[in-house]
């Protein structure tokens, strides 16, 4: 036996795989439709804004100065909000700014009602607040 040298395993030389290489996955998008359309701060925004109406609700001569003022108060932070934190095309931004904004604008705690509840829970504001998110299968 020769030590000076290694074994060899096998006088057959060895055969080249071909290599294959596959294209890069997309990101996998989350399943029925569980992409929220608002940003969380945006809704948030029209929580801040439509709470002001507790102190309004009794003073209708007021109502002339705060309904255009809530209105601009959620419209201008929305827009931006939607457009450069959510990454919305400039149209829908202004379509979910002029949506929020109007329901801020509406002289009754808005937040307070069902719909105030849906839209919480449409945005995903639970999220900031802490919720736990759900459980991987």
């Amino acid at each position: 036996m020769n030590v000076d040298k290694p074994p060899r395993i096998s006088e057959v030389p060895a055969k080249v795989a071909p290599l294959e290489v596959l294209p890069e996955e997309p990101e996998p998008r989350p399943l029925g439709g569980q992409e929220r359309p608002i940003h969380a701060l945006s809704a948030l925004t029209l929580a801040a804004v439509d709470s002001l109406w507790a102190v309004f609700e009794w003073a209708p001569p007021v109502w002339l100065l705060a309904i255009p003022l809530c209105f601009l108060a959620v419209f201008a932070p929305t827009f931006l909000i939607q457009r450069y934190l959510k990454n919305d095309s400039p149209g829908r931004a202004l379509t979910f700014a002029t949506l929020l904004a109007v329901l801020a604008a509406i002289p009754i705690p808005v937040m307070g009602t069902a719909v105030g509840l849906g839209l919480l829970a449409w945005t995903g504001l639970g999220k900031i607040f802490g919720a736990r998110p759900p459980k991987q299968l």
